[in-house]
């Protein structure tokens, strides 16, 4: 007996002493749990709650005049960073860096620019994520890695055509600037940067909506609590016609591919009331790339183009127009009752004035001889414009040209347009606190010296002149679908009327039609258009003077070269169209006309209900590399 209760003491003992040490073990786990690990525990608790995602609203789309899509959005994948449930931001920018295959300093300029914003915010480190990113980072998620990286499903912009890139422009991120300036954004938006995405903003941003989300401690989603869906932007129908548009940008790319000209611009009309049919400044981007977030190997090379490929030439481009600007010469000469339309002047080649030879373009073969207003248009005579501006003078000139619509703002709904120049004495005085010269006016008189032009400016003189005298406002607004239906956009008013008698008007709307259709000097005959009547004028403007480009030419003689215009407008009778083409060191106006052919051609055919013509190639172009007329 006393056996068995000395075995059972030492088993009770032992039994005490398992249960002192259990205890003790979990004594220690809960003060190690409670105490010593208390700050990380508490924080995965707090962290256990919900999280609010935005959902980005898509961007309106952008329809031409048919009704043809423009502008469009494609689905895509952004990722983010969210500081609110981030432990240690170094070691995320380091990961994410590393998993994202990029620069770690580009991860961290991006997360340093936006510290001062409140960290429940997002910061967004790729806008348009490959799959390969969306993939790498949900698997880092799902191990607990990159708990405070956020991938969202984000509506991206796309431009199905690449084409009228400056007129539509591109979106990116809004700037602090932009913040500043509009209390509606918040860093981290998606806002338009230029073009018509700038400009027609806030009809086409839209309104993020929001989900709420439960997550856990390593900020994997639970469940969905509730979700207000984004509203997309307002869809825009422009003005532009797509198939008058892409014949400007086919004729552009083989004049590009032929070596005549790599830059340039077209704007196309209604003369009637100013709607934009086609607008092109060439060279051009992609906006596609930006869509995304460019890259900054692509963002450097646009920037160091000498050819400026951000520059909206069609608007910000001012250049002398050349004898494109006769007609607005001899309007003054005729509104003023200095000349008739049967005004003749002799043309031997040459004339004096002031003392200083002036030379016709056809001085090599013995001048026109004696000409009349129609005649001069037609076969653009210096000579007879000399004279014209001579008597009529610089201030007249101004008077007649911006009524016109040179040397003014055309104010199209487009950002950043620069205004071309008519000089006038005035000008002249508080410019350069110096009198007009008198020789000065003979240069203006035919397009050079200090007049210079937009090429919209002159799509606008041509508006004017073929509906008799009112000066449209151009622009490519037509109607907006706020999600209860298309409502039109009324039509800008005209910036000004201007009466001009009908038979005066009428001459110098002959002489243009004879310009394509006429014969012998006819300078625009490129441009003509079987069983349509079309009205324009060539011009040539120097870049150097012919003294100066001899001993330059062969350094950079393509630089030097001439450019082309060609400014037109059709029916004669009853013009549907009118406009502009401009081809930068295009050699002379003869070749504007040729692109210019293909755009009309392809606008009476719709007209006509017949398929657009074929693209035009180098054969059917037929360019002309040889100096001509001016």
């Amino acid at each position: 007996m006393v056996e068995d209760r000395r075995k059972a003491t030492i088993r009770l003992n032992a039994l005490q002493s398992v249960i002192a040490v259990v205890f003790s073990l979990l004594a220690v786990s809960f003060w190690t749990l409670q105490v010593v690990q208390h700050a990380k525990y508490e924080e995965l608790a707090e962290n256990n709650h919900q999280r609010t995602l935005a959902l980005r609203a898509p961007r309106g789309l952008v329809f031409d005049r048919g009704g043809r899509v423009m502008v469009e959005n494609r689905h895509s994948y952004s990722i983010s960073i969210v500081r609110e449930h981030t432990k240690d931001l170094n070691r995320t920018v380091s990961m994410l860096a590393d998993v994202l295959r990029i620069d770690e300093s580009y991860v961290r300029g991006i997360v340093d620019r936006h510290r001062r914003e409140p960290t429940y915010r997002p910061i967004t480190i790729i806008q348009d994520a490959s799959l390969a990113q969306v993939a790498a980072v949900v698997a880092r998620r799902l191990d607990s890695e990159l708990p405070d990286v956020a991938v969202l499903p984000t509506p991206t912009r796309r431009y199905p055509d690449t084409l009228a890139a400056h007129l539509f422009g591109y979106v990116g991120e809004v700037s602090d600037a932009q913040v500043a300036a509009d209390d509606s954004l918040k860093s981290g938006d998606l806002t338009g940067q230029s073009g018509i995405e700038r400009v027609y903003n806030s009809y086409l941003m839209g309104v993020d909506g929001a989900r709420r989300v439960v997550v856990n401690s390593v900020g994997r989603e639970i469940r969905t609590l509730d979700e207000e869906p984004p509203t997309e932007g307002k869809r825009l129908q422009l003005t532009i016609d797509y198939d008058v548009q892409k014949a400007i940008e086919d004729a552009f790319k083989v004049a590009n591919d032929d070596g005549v000209a790599t830059a340039g611009a077209a704007v196309v009309l209604d003369p009637r009331n100013g709607e934009v049919l086609g607008f092109t400044s060439r060279p051009a981007y992609d906006p596609n790339a930006f869509a995304g977030g460019i890259d900054r190997s692509t963002l450097t090379s646009l920037n160091g183009d000498e050819l400026k490929p951000f520059q909206n030439r069609a608007i910000q481009g001012r250049y002398s127009p050349g004898s494109t600007f006769k007609m607005a010469v001899a309007l003054a000469g005729l509104e003023e009752g200095i000349i008739t339309p049967e005004y003749r002047a002799y043309c031997p080649g040459h004339a004096n004035f002031y003392g200083r030879e002036f030379h016709c373009w056809s001085d090599r073969k013995g001048g026109h001889g004696s000409i009349d207003l129609r005649r001069a248009i037609a076969e653009s005579c210096d000579v007879y414009f000399y004279t014209v501006a001579n008597m009529v003078g610089i201030d007249k000139i101004n008077k007649w040209a911006t009524a016109l619509g040179l040397g003014v703002m055309s104010g199209i709904d487009l950002p950043n347009e620069v205004q071309g120049l008519v000089p006038s004495t005035e000008w002249k005085r508080e410019k350069m606190h110096e009198k007009w010269y008198a020789g000065e006016t003979i240069s203006v008189g035919i397009g050079q010296g200090q007049v210079s032009v937009t090429p919209v400016s002159m799509a606008v003189y041509m508006s004017t002149l073929a509906n008799g005298g009112t000066r449209v406002t151009p622009h490519l607004l037509k109607q907006i679908d706020d999600g209860s239906g298309w409502k039109p956009v009324p039509s800008p008013a005209p910036k000004s009327v201007v009466a001009i008698d009908h038979d005066k008007l009428e001459a110098i709307r002959d002489g243009m039609w004879q310009v394509v259709n006429g014969t012998g000097w006819a300078t625009g005959q490129s441009a003509r258009v079987a069983g349509h009547d079309v009205a324009g004028k060539t011009g040539s403007s120097q870049v150097i003077s012919a003294q100066g480009r001899a001993i330059a030419a062969n350094k950079t003689a393509r630089n030097l070269r001439d450019h082309g215009w060609f400014v037109f407008f059709a029916p004669k009778e009853d013009p549907r169209i009118a406009g502009v083409v401009f081809l930068e060191h295009g050699i002379h106006g003869g070749n504007a006309a040729r692109v210019t052919h293909h755009i009309l051609e392809t606008f009476f055919a719709k007209e006509d209900h017949r398929p657009p013509p074929p693209p035009p190639t180098t054969a059917t172009m037929n360019w002309d590399f040889k100096d001509a007329d001016r």
